[in-house]
């Protein structure tokens, strides 16, 4: 089982005057790395508008372990959890330069149609590409 990564440099704008980093500062950071992963497969935000679906957050999960500090180069990685519904569930972990685990949580985006109605099975298109993401994440 592998995760997708992506580099973060923790921004001045982003810490307070202690250089620590502002707890809602890891959500965008998991965004970063959730949206590269699912536009990789087709599954970003604006493809999966272009066909006909939204996945809006509906739930978000995140447990601090460690302090983010101005300058820190972060690596997010990023995996899709098996769902039984149609939802899409990430897992994220953000890490340091030397490994040490900051972070971690999960998000979880029902699938809906451009109407906001719920999706109760996730349609072929987009199974197809979960499928595919799922395989490059050997989760398969």
């Amino acid at each position: 089982m592998k995760y997708h990564q992506s580099k973060i440099h923790v921004r001045f704008n982003e810490v307070d005057i202690y250089q620590v980093a502002w707890h809602g500062h890891y959500v965008a950071w998991m965004e970063v790395g959730r949206c590269a992963l699912t536009e990789q497969f087709g599954l970003g935000a604006l493809q999966l508008a272009a066909s006909g679906f939204l996945g809006p957050v509906v739930s978000l999960e995140i447990k601090y372990l460690h302090p983010a500090r101005y300058n820190d180069e972060l690596t997010v990685y990023t995996r899709l959890k098996r769902a039984e519904t149609a939802t899409l569930v990430f897992e994220s972990i953000i890490k340091d330069a030397a490994g040490k685990k900051l972070a971690s949580g999960y998000t979880t985006h029902a699938l809906t149609d451009m109407n906001g109605t719920l999706q109760f099975q996730m349609p072929q298109q987009i199974a197809e590409r979960v499928q595919r993401m799922a395989e490059w994440l050997e989760t398969a």
